[in-house]
């Protein structure tokens, strides 16, 4: 029997749940990275990423890619939990076992598919498609093939908003001529490893011998990406466990002797980490910092915050407390960053300076392993809108007013707020000015713009 594994990930999932509730932002290069311009891209609209912005980039770099009609909005996290939330339950009505990957992906595996062809899998894919964008208004892509693997690539070239199948009988045709980096678990470190050999393409090492592969990347890896290479993939698809941790580390081909490279290395370690923890949709509690000294010797140090937090800053700034450096450990060879305590309730705190204090201390932008500095002049951004003062109404929070209903701050100064009323369910929504004490406007919960209340309620 030929099965069918398709792989389904929501198109510029932040993004465009941010242009979804707020529809002034459709069609506009929208950042969620926060407005102060510090920190690192949520998500990126594809209007963004047409200009090479995307996810885990440094937020400056991002804006000034995108130029003077970049907008950057605060990540509203409630707001895509929910989104996630409806639209995984949207699948489940469609397929019994869905091993869901993080808030916007997951592999699918359909008993029914079982010996279709490429079309009847095309038409399944697209049903679901329109299902999901009938009930949350959110675009998707999918790809199919023949295991987890072609399912992935699939869904990839089927971006934006699309579906690609792999047919079987020509699914090493499409799969030998892409990028070896292309296959699952093909890190930049694998990469390097199979290029010296002569491997570009999976083609390429599907064309080694075994002995060649394991001379090249050794045993268990290697001999999983050879077998990816040549078609096979026999993974099931079955719900997963949650992760304990997140982490990445990187071990450096020489020893880190300074200040500076080991805050670059940390500053890498964290952003990673921290792409994987938003990818997650939890936040955490618990940070460790990991060393491993040329000799050998391995530190680990950990602290523990008295709430969840998905903050880049607070997780890096924590970080940046507890790592050591040369002068005090010798040279560093290895530096890792892991996040754990993972909790889906998340908490806003008051002041969340207090706990960024330390990350003013070196708050570097330079690219560790090209050693090119990152640290230009940008240019002029439209920030929605720059942040204001403690104590009035911060930019791009969700407001409520008896009279104009639900909408975002957009801008605030001299007494005045403007606020853009709007929601899911109303289109494009008016810019009001309204006095900063004014008395009818209250915060408001973000996830009121998806105007989802009888869902919620029934929920």
């Amino acid at each position: 029997m030929d099965r069918w594994v398709l792989h389904i990930d929501m198109d510029a999932f932040y993004a465009s749940c941010e242009q979804l509730t707020r529809p002034t932002l459709k069609g506009r290069p929208v950042l969620v990275a926060g407005v102060t311009g510090r920190g690192v891209v949520a998500g990126a609209s594809y209007e963004a990423r047409k200009y090479g912005a995307r996810s885990a980039m440094p937020t400056h770099r991002a804006a000034r890619l995108v130029g003077p009609g970049a907008v950057l909005v605060a990540p509203r996290r409630s707001v895509y939990s929910t989104a996630s939330r409806r639209v995984f339950e949207v699948i489940a009505r469609h397929v019994d076992v869905v091993e869901q990957l993080s808030v916007d992906e997951a592999f699918l595996e359909p008993p029914e598919l079982v010996d279709a062809t490429p079309d009847a899998v095309r038409d399944w894919a697209n049903t679901l498609r329109a299902a999901i964008k009938e009930e949350t208004g959110l675009p998707s892509s999918i790809g199919a093939g023949s295991g987890k693997q072609y399912a992935k690539i699939g869904s990839g070239l089927a971006k934006p908003d699309g579906v690609f199948v792999i047919a079987h009988a020509t699914q090493l045709e499409t799969l030998h001529p892409l990028p070896v980096g292309e296959l699952w678990g093909a890190g930049p470190v694998t990469q390097a490893k199979l290029a010296t050999a002569g491997v570009e393409t999976i083609g390429d090492l599907a064309a080694l011998s075994e002995r060649e592969v394991e001379i090249s990347l050794g045993g268990v890896l290697g001999k999983q990406l050879w077998a990816l290479a040549r078609g096979i993939d026999d993974r099931p698809v079955a719900p997963r466990a949650e992760a304990k941790q997140i982490s990445a580390e990187h071990t450096y081909p020489t020893d880190l002797l300074t200040r500076a490279e080991v805050d670059a290395a940390l500053q890498r370690a964290a952003a990673e980490s921290h792409q994987r923890l938003v990818k997650d949709g939890r936040g955490a509690r618990t940070v460790s910092v990991k060393l491993r000294m040329a000799d050998f010797r391995i530190e680990s140090r950990s602290a523990t915050l008295p709430y969840a937090t998905d903050d880049a800053e607070t997780l890096l700034a924590t970080a940046y407390n507890l790592v050591r450096y040369p002068g005090e450990v010798g040279p560093i060879r290895l530096v890792g960053v892991s996040f754990s305590g993972l909790e889906e309730a998340l908490q806003d705190v008051l002041f969340p300076e207090l706990d960024q204090r330390i990350a003013e201390r070196a708050h570097l932008v330079t690219d560790y392993e090209t050693g090119v500095s990152d640290h230009v002049p940008s240019a002029p951004v439209e920030q929605v809108p720059a942040p204001v003062p403690a104590g009035q109404w911060r930019a791009t929070l969700d407001v409520y007013h008896p009279e104009y209903g639900h909408g975002w701050v957009q801008g605030s100064g001299s007494g005045w707020v403007t606020v853009r009323f709007e929601t899911r369910a109303t289109g494009p929504g008016r810019a009001v000015s309204l006095r900063a004490d004014d008395p009818d406007l209250a915060q408001a919960d973000p996830v009121d713009s998806l105007a989802w209340q009888d869902w919620l309620e029934a929920e």
